[in-house]
């Protein structure tokens, strides 16, 4: 049985240009996650959430940015509400609490360094 390279992005060809928002698909009534990228030291999810759906509050132990590739995403971090498009980002904080409600299907890439 081949061993995963280490140095090659999971879910990704090395070298290869790939379009983000047609690494995951939509389900009704689902949030779909594919994790492109996964080391020690962090990792990168690509997700898409069908419209209303969401991620309840909760925390994490470091900061996580999220990058809308398209659609509306409303996002509260420490009780203050965020509307997000495709193409804004914003950075939560390490133990901030926070949740994601899609406005409409959204996608986007989190990415969190663990540091």
């Amino acid at each position: 049985m081949p061993s995963e390279n280490p140095s090659r992005p999971k879910g990704l060809a090395g070298a290869e240009i790939a379009k983000a928002a047609e690494l995951v698909s939509y389900q009704d009534g689902s949030v779909v996650s594919r994790e492109i990228v996964k080391r020690q030291t962090g990792n990168v999810t690509i997700f898409a959430f069908d419209e209303g759906e969401g991620l309840s509050e909760h925390t994490a132990p470091f900061d996580a940015l999220v990058h809308v590739l398209e659609g509306e995403a409303e996002i509260s971090i420490a009780g203050r509400q965020h509307r997000l498009h495709g193409g804004e980002m914003i950075l939560i904080p390490a133990q901030q609490p926070h949740s994601l409600k899609a406005l409409q299907r959204f996608k986007m890439i989190l990415t969190m360094i663990r540091s």
